[in-house]
């Protein structure tokens, strides 16, 4: 069963899927993963945004898969996760 987590103020959290099947393997969704982690910390956004691991998302011809909670897929590198979560995920929270 999957449970939406909630954050301060019974607020749900927005979930953020991170690909992790072997072609976004192999274009570094583990840097991804790890990147995005840092952010969510930095910015303060532990109450608002949760990660979760997905297998393919079929859209992995550029970059890593990364799928936002309004079902937006965003193609991602280690090179521009953080122009991607600064100008992608933190203006739609």
């Amino acid at each position: 069963i999957f449970q939406v987590r909630q954050g301060c103020g019974g607020q749900k959290l927005k979930p953020i899927k991170i690909c992790i099947a072997s072609s976004c393997y192999i274009k570094g969704s583990y840097d991804v993963v790890e990147s995005f982690k840092v952010f969510i910390k930095e910015y303060d956004l532990q109450d608002k945004i949760e990660l979760f691991a997905s297998f393919c998302l079929e859209q992995c011809t550029e970059g890593v898969c990364v799928k936002r909670w309004d079902e937006k897929i965003l193609s991602v590198s280690r090179d521009n996760a953080r122009y991607v979560f600064e100008n992608e995920i933190i203006p739609y929270i």
